[in-house]
């Protein structure tokens, strides 16, 4: 089949996020299948490494009309693990220091999405299937049915969204559909991109797709409700026939505690002790005391309430004090949080150290170091930090939401089994009490506490299993 995915950010030219890292790991994987797959993206020139830069080729130029304005499109492509990637190049849109949050995102990606539809003739490839993904995509499948509609050689290309976390929905005023699109009000409907008395692109994705999928099974499920749909759990109920949740998997040639250079020792579920050596070197690193014995718990997040950020700092106190473990965390976000983390780094500098700012090396470290990985998110569609740590064998201590219900299996201590910890009610105490009966493992089961930590590796959340599940999706579609 020839796939083509669009995104606003890809793993590892550019990525804020989970979307960044499925979009660098689900093509490459479905490529190894033998299928025809390319992505295309925005020309983020800030954000590319010169290296990259230098092996982009340009294809070819054309004007896009957004609404009124005549906008210069470049092609440039890049062909790598099998992949092909297009990215469309307009410095007035692209050339800036940050992916989103600016004041003309709509324009940027109304732009973008009208791009990539019109450079599909120019490049002389017609896709079986257009996946889109969240909101800065999701008006392509609506402008194929709309727009471009009378285009013969589009017409019969099927097209997939995927929701990655129905939280960000584009939604804008109603001229938009004149002054970015130039169209007028056939999608304006309830069973289209009618919300309220605005333009919503995620919607309108809902009834215009072939295919809505989400990123776990748990998450499909919880998204036709009012607690977790965000308005739209209504639409999503309308069309669950054609809604799937598939479970995002990790990429295992960047993930393998074997050959990974980012982390100072390897190791293996043959031979653990090169974990126990980044423990001690993480604990150097960061300015905590070394110690072998004491339990240290890792957490690597947006600190955000959508991540229980508000439970953590509201069980420090106690857990600092009469808890025998040591804490880190590594992560940026809302400033009252940060600040929060500086104060008990200030004055608990022997059991906690949390390093206020983003980096992806350490990151990885921390996810090879630590013990147990807290992960105790309000909502999380499909959550990559627990697979990461399932993989290097560090136990996950979560929430009982999304994909950390479907992937995450808690300790059972009659029958030893599980790959991590978890607790339904949302509060600090819950959590505290799951801690603690994780540390119990810990202190008093050593040998319990290894076999987990030999299982969490052993589990498959390679891409290898959800690829399958994307592509027996696609061939309903296509044949």
């Amino acid at each position: 089949m020839k796939l083509l995915f669009a995104a606003s950010e890809c793993a590892p030219f550019f990525k804020t996020g989970g979307l960044g890292d499925v979009m660098g790991a689900l093509p490459k994987e479905l490529a190894e299948n033998g299928h025809d797959v390319r992505v295309v993206l925005p020309y983020f020139v800030q954000k590319l490494d010169e290296e990259t830069k230098a092996q982009l080729e340009d294809v070819t130029d054309f004007t896009v009309e957004v609404g009124w304005r005549h906008q210069y499109c470049g092609i440039k492509k890049l062909e790598k693990d099998s992949v092909t990637y297009y990215f469309i190049d307009n410095l007035f849109y692209f050339d800036r220091s940050g992916l989103y949050d600016y004041g003309d995102d709509g324009e940027r990606f109304a732009f973008f999405q009208q791009a990539a539809i019109e450079m599909l003739e120019k490049i002389d490839f017609i896709p079986d299937v257009f996946h889109v993904n969240d909101w800065q995509t999701a008006m392509i499948p609506v402008l194929l049915k709309d727009k471009y509609a009378w285009i013969n050689a589009l017409k019969d290309i099927k097209t997939v969204i995927t929701i990655h976390n129905i939280l960000y929905q584009g939604v804008y005023d109603q001229y938009i559909l004149s002054d970015l699109y130039n169209i007028g009000y056939a999608a304006f409907h309830e069973e289209g991109l009618k919300y309220g008395d605005k333009v919503c692109w995620l919607k309108g994705a809902l009834y215009y797709s072939d295919l809505v999928t989400t990123v776990s099974p748990t998450y499909a499920e919880e998204i036709k409700t009012p607690e977790f749909g965000y308005g739209l759990d209504n639409d999503l109920r309308k069309i669950s026939h054609k809604l799937v949740g598939i479970l995002n998997g990790i990429d295992y040639d960047t993930y393998d505690p074997e050959t990974d250079e980012t982390v100072p020792y390897n190791f293996s579920t043959e031979d653990l002790s090169g974990k126990a050596k980044n423990k001690q070197a993480l604990q150097e690193k960061v300015g905590l005391p070394e110690d072998d014995d004491i339990a240290l718990i890792g957490v690597v997040t947006r600190l955000d309430e959508q991540k229980g950020v508000q439970l953590i700092v509201d069980a420090m106190e106690e857990l600092l004090t009469y808890r025998n473990v040591q804490f880190v965390l590594l992560g940026t976000g809302k400033p009252y949080f940060e600040d929060a983390f500086r104060y008990f780094t200030d004055k608990y500098p022997d059991t906690c150290q949390a390093i206020i700012h983003f980096d992806s090396k350490l990151a990885q470290w921390i996810y090879a170091g630590v013990d147990f990985f807290l992960m105790p998110s309000e909502f999380e569609p499909c959550g990559l930090s627990q697979l990461n740590s399932l993989r290097y064998g560090t136990l996950p201590i979560v929430h009982e939401v999304g994909g950390l219900v479907d992937t995450i299996d808690p300790y059972n201590p009659v029958t030893d089994e599980g790959n991590g910890f978890s607790f339904y009610d949302f509060n600090t105490q819950t959590m505290l009490d799951t801690i603690d009966r994780a540390l119990t493992l810990y202190y008093d089961k050593p040998e319990s506490f290894k076999k987990l930590q030999i299982r969490a590796m052993k589990q498959d959340n390679s891409w290898e299993k959800s690829a399958q599940e994307y592509i027996e999706k696609y061939k309903y579609l296509v044949y």
